[in-house]
């Protein structure tokens, strides 16, 4: 059976006056039917952009360069801006860091999570009413009948994020695109976010794509997951598995870098140097300035996924003759 989600081979461009800036690398991944696939990196390795490719909100000048972005089978990164936009509402939900940036300020929730609601269902606004206020309860709004009729800065940033959440679930999308979303809240109202985004793909099936550069997040809520590095897949597997056996020298550094509340070291393990700008990428693999393994096949030819034990790692110490 196909997975729900299958991006293969996506690379996402921008022209620039100095040449083309190439911000995502062939990335393929896939994620099934209510599984949490978390992506993880710096900032500006590519997972937001690969979110946004993903749903179609890709800002001119970036567009897809090459490869396939399906859903149930379905190719998606090349329709028509109309037909994009009917799936973005109906089978993809979107959630980000900000939740300012997906409510408008000047109607109540309830009114906004009404209209998205009609735009994609024959419910009548009475129905439509009844169906936000499920959604407001489900994702613990408190007192839901009344807070329907506020306007967003009302709320505080946990509701509004909670808000956002219902207004991507209005009409049961397959997938969820979540972008950074406990990044700007508390860490007891993280906590209850990423309980609620569980709680969802246990109770819907819904697929999460849960972009964040908090590995903690990761820990807690994913099936499995991604480490990104300038623009490319370095690691993907079994979440517990990158955790605790890292193959990749990149998430094996990521995961040094974590403290551990045992642990009773004066200093956290780093990695040396920084991520490398889009336009000062190095031939071979892109980590290997960093690489503490690094041998010369890395400065020159770069590493396919490859087979490392219970995850898939981009690098050569995995490359069987």
């Amino acid at each position: 059976m196909a997975a729900l989600l299958e991006v293969e081979h996506l690379r996402i461009e921008f022209p620039t006056r100095r040449g083309t800036l190439v911000a995502v690398d062939d990335v393929s991944f896939s994620i099934d039917e209510g599984e949490v696939l978390g992506v993880v990196g710096e900032s500006g390795a590519g997972k937001s952009l690969t979110g946004t490719a993903i749903i179609g909100l890709l800002e001119p000048p970036g567009r897809v360069a090459a490869g396939e972005i399906r859903l149930m089978g379905r190719r998606i990164d090349d329709l028509p801006y109309e037909e994009i936009r009917k799936i973005r509402g109906k089978q993809i939900g979107a959630v980000f860091q900000d939740p300012l940036t997906s409510l408008n300020p000047l109607y109540s929730v309830g009114r906004q999570l009404i209209e998205t609601i009609q735009t994609h269902t024959d419910l009548s606004p009475t129905q439509a009413r009844t169906r936000a206020l499920e959604l407001l309860q489900e994702v613990g709004i408190p007192a839901a009948e009344r807070r329907v009729d506020h306007y967003p800065h009302q709320f505080s940033g946990g509701m509004r994020q909670r808000v956002v959440i219902a207004l991507a679930l209005c009409v049961n999308p397959k997938l969820v695109i979540a972008d950074e979303p406990t990044t700007a809240l508390d860490v007891s109202i993280q906590a209850q976010i990423i309980a609620l985004l569980k709680r969802l793909c246990r109770d819907h099936g819904t697929a999460i794509m849960l972009i964040t550069h908090d590995m903690g997040v990761i820990a807690e809520t994913a099936d499995r997951v991604a480490v990104m590095y300038a623009g490319r897949i370095a690691e993907i597997g079994p979440v517990r598995s990158v955790i605790k056996e890292a193959k990749h020298p990149y998430s094996h550094g990521l995961m040094g870098s974590i403290p551990k509340i045992n642990d009773t070291k004066e200093r956290l393990d780093q990695i040396e140097g920084s991520m490398p700008r889009l336009t000062e990428i190095p031939p071979g693999c892109a980590f290997n300035p960093r690489c503490p393994h690094v041998f010369e096949r890395c400065r020159v030819e770069r590493p396919e996924l490859l087979d490392a034990g219970a995850t898939r790692a981009s690098c050569w110490l995995y490359a069987h003759g």
